[in-house]
């Protein structure tokens, strides 16, 4: 399959006019923080002075891990299909907090190690029963990761809005992450690998150690698709086909924590110029996400020691996003307030 193209969101003539739309709202220059920076980004994203948020979604992907084998996670490989059912019946906190911001969910099945049949609600994209062990080989062959990558494309194909969140699910996927951001970024793998669902300090040593066996049997990747393939997950791979899928589309991106911020680092390895539609809606407190967003020179809306997943980040952003985008519609400027400049 062919990798979508994305364009850059560059234009001078634009960003001009939104700075100067911005500057002429009824406050002091630079009073509104990041959300004038993010007014100006989604203007750039939508080519417009007067850009609109319509229908966002998140996309919560799920998928699970053969590494769980090395015993990386204090909690059983069940818990993710166990989870998706959460999200299905409605009582998980992304559930709580997408229906707060009027924000569509929807639940992927990448690669679950279970068989849902068919459910309202649940997109069935399943590769396999989950990715092989890495410890021993590679996660999915050249051809699942390639799969993977084409059904996150498609999926965004087909949805309508302009902004859309990214979200996980998947018992072992810290494992993956730590693996994708030590060979992506060439950071310590010490400073990837965290306590993900709740390990003990013993359990994180165990871990690092299991990653550190992994990466050097997977020395020989070095480009972003065969790392993905040696080192990821289904719902990483599905996650990096939609991220570009949806710049493509000129989508805003938000982009959740740590296992979300994995994938971007494969499609920003891919094409560039994706980082210009990304939100990051926050700083995970998972070990290594700082790391990933100081490597992509990303700056978090918000931080709040989160460490869940799901897309929850995204959904706590959504309000800033509208903020940014109103303010920049609806707020007066001096000339129609008929209040004073800085200068009189």
């Amino acid at each position: 399959m062919s990798i979508p193209v994305v364009d850059s969101t560059a234009d001078a003539e634009l960003s001009a006019r939104l700075e100067a739309a911005v500057n002429n709202k009824t406050k002091p220059l630079g009073s509104l923080g990041m959300l004038e920076t993010l007014a100006r980004q989604v203007g750039l994203v939508q080519r417009t002075v007067q850009p609109r948020i319509v229908a966002p979604a998140i996309l919560v992907f799920a998928g699970d891990h053969g590494v769980v084998a090395e015993k990386v996670s204090p909690y059983p490989q069940d818990v993710t299909w166990q989870m998706v059912e959460n999200f299905l019946g409605g009582g998980a906190a992304i559930n709580v907090f997408a229906r707060q911001n009027a924000c569509a969910l929807r639940v992927v099945d990448a690669g679950v190690n279970h068989d849902f049949g068919v459910r309202a609600g649940l997109l069935d994209r399943k590769v396999a029963h989950g990715t092989r062990n890495f410890m021993r080989e590679a996660a999915m062959t050249r051809e699942q990761c390639l799969l993977a990558i084409r059904y996150g494309v498609e999926l965004v194909d087909s949805l309508e809005g302009n902004v859309l969140g990214f979200g996980e699910m998947g018992i072992g996927n810290t494992s993956a992450a730590a693996a994708l951001m030590r060979k992506l970024t060439g950071a310590p793998l010490e400073d990837c690998v965290g306590a993900g669902a709740g390990l003990s300090e013993e359990g994180v040593a165990h871990k690092l150690a299991v990653l550190r066996r992994a990466v050097e049997l997977h020395a020989q990747a070095s480009e972003p698709l065969d790392i993905l393939a040696a080192l990821g997950g289904f719902e990483i791979a599905m996650m990096a086909g939609a991220m570009l899928a949806a710049a493509r589309r000129r989508m805003v991106l938000l982009i959740d924590g740590f296992i979300v911020t994995s994938a971007l680092l494969v499609a920003a390895r891919l094409r560039p110029a994706v980082l210009d539609y990304c939100v990051f809606s926050h700083c995970s407190d998972e070990r290594g996400h700082t790391g990933m967003l100081a490597h992509l020179g990303a700056r978090p809306l918000l931080q709040l020691g989160l460490r869940l997943g799901e897309g929850s980040g995204c959904a706590l952003a959504l309000p800033l996003l509208h903020a940014a985008v109103n303010f920049l519609n609806d707020m007066a400027t001096f000339e129609s307030a008929q209040v004073s400049g800085k200068d009189g």
